[in-house]
């Protein structure tokens, strides 16, 4: 076993999309860096590692291209131009046109896999990361003068702060003994990519069904990603069926606008659910991403909650140094949790309660959520607010994710 110590300011368990983000914002603004991962780089950049697609508010473009990572992705990405949600067979639905707000799409629909290499390139840029995987952490220990973290292979990490960005079953978070709140929804995500004859346009689409929503979300060229809502109980049927059972169910359910259909490459299915820590912070230990909350992928806004926290650590991070104030004390951390936990919470009711009003087929309630989406579509402000909403530009606005420089 090897005996090596490394000394930084900041180390990141977790080396995903959330966690490369904000490895590489900290090492853009000078803070040194380790990275600590269970997967090698082969193993987060392989085809059928992860077979999602990410739907990328405006606003966490723009925290993409002041980060430096844009340009090793925009050839990769899809612009989002319209939204349209409709119920099931019903005829009233929902359109958001980004051509209303006049300057650019409502996002970007990109491949995790594209997006995580591209933070790769991004990241070799950069000379204060140092970026260790596959790796197993022994121990963990956060004192009130610093932490400690032990690798299996005998490297030493030595910080004021560590960031929990480790997922939703995080390591990190169990050691500090930071208790989740959970509700299960008992559906799983199915997600696969399909080819289709003719264009998407740009378009995402968003219908709800009894089990719960199937989103149409396009990619590059004539392609889509699947985002398909279905009962736990069911899951396994479905993703037991043969490729040609596969497309046909994938064909109905998409219909004939695409024209003919085809799945491409693997499927997936994700259990669904809501849960977020009690506190995102402990002694010089910070959550962020799927580690602090995970929500129900109806309103597409999951990895964006996780770059807004990457964004508001930052910004805090950056400012306590500036003052020459211990970015791992309690008065900082205590920062980001209050600006996180106030905008997170009300995402977090939003999506359940979009959740369970969609995912059933009551006849009055489904005449209700009718009404009011046309009722939306026809009240502009109204309209507009929802599409702000779906750009993440709603809120207090870390200055990163207005494409402002924190300094």
């Amino acid at each position: 076993m090897t005996q090596k110590e490394i000394s930084c300011d900041v180390t990141i368990v977790g080396g995903g999309l959330v966690g490369l983000t904000a490895a590489i914002g900290l090492a853009h603004y000078g803070f040194k860096v380790a990275v600590v991962d269970r997967a090698s780089k082969q193993d987060l950049t392989d085809m059928g590692y992860d077979g999602r697609a990410a739907a990328l508010a405006f606003a966490s473009c723009q925290l993409f291209e002041a980060l430096g990572i844009w340009d090793h992705m925009a050839a990769l990405a899809q612009p989002i131009l319209e939204i349209r949600v409709s119920d099931g067979p019903s005829l009233l639905h929902l359109h958001f046109d980004s051509e209303t707000l006049g300057d650019g799409p409502l996002g970007h629909l990109v491949e995790n896999r594209h997006t995580q290499i591209a933070l790769f390139k991004r990241m070799e840029e950069l000379d204060n990361i140092q970026f260790l995987a596959p790796e197993t952490i022994t121990s963990s220990e956060r004192t009130a003068s610093g932490t400690l973290v032990t690798l299996e292979s005998g490297t030493r990490i030595i910080a004021p702060l560590v960031l929990g960005i480790d997922g939703r079953n995080s390591m990190m978070r169990q050691s500090a003994s930071i208790a989740t709140s959970l509700i299960d929804y008992k559906q799983h995500g199915i997600v696969c990519s399909i080819e289709h004859e003719f264009s998407h346009c740009g378009i995402a689409h968003e219908r709800f069904l009894p089990a719960g929503p199937f989103a149409i979300l396009p990619l590059t060229g004539n392609r889509s990603s699947l985002v398909w809502t279905e009962r736990s109980h069911l899951v396994e049927t479905i993703m037991g069926l043969s490729p040609r059972a596969f497309d046909a169910e994938v064909a109905r359910r998409v219909g004939g606008f695409l024209g003919e259909v085809k799945t491409i490459g693997g499927r997936w299915a994700y259990p669904l659910s809501l849960q977020y820590a009690d506190t995102y912070v402990d002694e010089r230990l910070a959550l962020l991403g799927d580690a602090a909350h995970s929500i129900h992928p109806i309103s597409g806004q999951g990895l964006n909650l996780g770059l807004k926290d990457v964004a508001a650590l930052i910004e805090v991070l950056v400012e306590a140094r500036t003052v020459g104030l211990d970015i791992g004390s309690p008065s900082v951390l205590d920062k980001y949790e209050q600006w996180r936990t106030s905008d997170n919470a009300s995402i977090y009711a939003i999506t359940d309660m979009f959740n369970r009003l969609f995912s059933n087929d009551i006849g009055p309630i489904k005449l209700a959520r009718d009404v009011g989406m046309a009722a939306v579509n026809k009240i502009p402000p109204l309209k507009n607010f929802f599409m702000m909403h779906a750009r993440g530009t709603v809120g207090e606005l870390p200055k990163l994710l207005k494409g402002e420089q924190v300094i």
